[in-house]
């Protein structure tokens, strides 16, 4: 199951991020997972929920995109998305393709709780 050494990268790569942010918890990841990368999206949620255990990332809402494959025809030169197993070009038959899209593997984004510095010492004033 390389889901798990995927995950173990992405855990790896956010609770550095985190900790560089001076985060002491991961609210949210967004990430975007490419059909052509043959990871298997309940797999990856299952890694995370395994590996996110006792971590800053416990909790955190887990969002996957998946990209589904896009190529273009060198021959005839359209695009067109197609799935992981049927690249030929739809239009010429041509086998001479270029794959545009679908193995991405990349974190969009993160969402952090960055813990106040001082404590709640509400010196205000009123008006």
């Amino acid at each position: 199951m390389h889901e798990l050494g995927i995950m173990t990268g992405v855990m790896e790569s956010v609770e550095t991020a985190a900790k560089e942010a001076g985060a002491d918890k991961v609210l949210k990841i967004n990430l975007s997972v490419g059909v052509m990368t043959e990871a298997i999206e309940d797999a990856l949620r299952f890694a995370f929920e395994a590996l996110s255990e006792n971590t800053i990332c416990e909790g955190a809402d887990f969002e996957i995109t998946m990209i589904q494959p896009r190529s273009r025809c060198l021959e005839c030169g359209i695009e067109y998305e197609h799935d992981r197993l049927h690249m030929l070009c739809p239009e010429c038959g041509s086998f001479a393709t270029q794959l545009l899209a679908g193995k991405e593997l990349q974190i969009d984004s993160i969402e952090v709780d960055i813990p106040d510095d001082g404590a709640s010492d509400d010196t205000s004033e009123g008006a």
